[in-house]
């Protein structure tokens, strides 16, 4: 099991530069010896959450913006229906947040949730489910007009003209209070954050590391938070996380993860 701070990203010439970068340390094969769990426990304040990481310094910003976000998560029941149909699991900002649309089952949705009209959603295009307490990797590439969604592997597309703007700021396991959307109840790993969109092929190489996979993207990635005992950001970037409220690192995470 792969201790915190076991595979990190060097940049011999600081942050956000691209020249020379590498890994280093244990950076495949390994399995995380921690991973974060979320109490999904609806309050009010900015993060709609008592249980929530924020990385105030995150560079995604703009209008329209390129971006992925990767990441292995397992739900536990959501606690709180009533403020709404999506369950945040990665928030950009206060304006929009990847996660899980509740509201059309049989098949499970990822939506872009935003606070306007532009919401996005794989709604009808994934022929997949979400279980609770099991593990999925789940992501979203981002190309304007162009959203590519997967779950563990499985893809689909689809477009949408409205623009958006992102600004500096990331939040896991919820959403801004300022758009409304549930807390994250369940444990989440290796939260991934690149300004490019990754290929399909790129999305499937990172599912196909497993839940310990190190980045593949070095020269594009701008967040990588393992979640593996810590909420530090090892992209090399110093994004690091800060905990708010109650989440907790548990080793004893094994149930439900089936490796790919």
């Amino acid at each position: 099991k792969a201790p915190p701070g076991a595979c990190q990203v060097f940049r011999p010439n600081g942050p956000y530069t691209t020249s020379f970068i590498n890994l280093e340390g244990i950076c495949s094969g390994e399995l995380p010896q921690y991973v974060a769990q979320f109490n999904g426990q609806w309050s009010s304040g900015p993060y709609n959450s008592n249980s929530v990481i924020f990385a105030p310094s995150e560079p995604i910003a703009g209008t329209n913006v390129i971006f992925t976000i990767a990441m292995w998560i397992k739900p536990s029941p959501v606690q709180d229906f009533s403020h709404s149909w999506t369950t945040a699991v990665f928030s950009l900002n206060s304006y929009q947040a990847f996660g899980i649309q509740n509201n059309c089952l049989p098949n499970t949705c990822l939506v872009l949730h935003r606070c306007s009209s532009a919401d996005t959603s794989s709604y009808g295009l994934l022929p997949y489910s979400i279980f609770n307490n099991e593990w999925y990797f789940i992501a979203v590439s981002v190309n304007p007009p162009n959203y590519y969604w997967y779950i563990n592997g499985v893809s689909s597309a689809d477009t949408n003209g409205n623009t958006y703007t992102s600004s500096p700021g990331a939040t896991i396991g919820t959403q801004f209070a300022q758009c409304d959307s549930n807390a994250f109840n369940g444990s989440i790993a290796n939260v991934q954050l690149y300004n490019t969109s990754l290929s399909a092929n790129e999305i499937q190489a990172l599912y196909l590391e497993g839940i310990g996979g190190a980045p593949i993207d070095l020269q594009h990635l701008v967040g990588w938070w393992p979640l593996n005992g810590n909420a530090n950001d090892y992209s090399g970037n110093g994004n690091n996380g800060q905990i708010i409220g109650n989440v907790n690192f548990v080793s004893n995470w094994y149930s439900g993860y089936t490796p790919p």
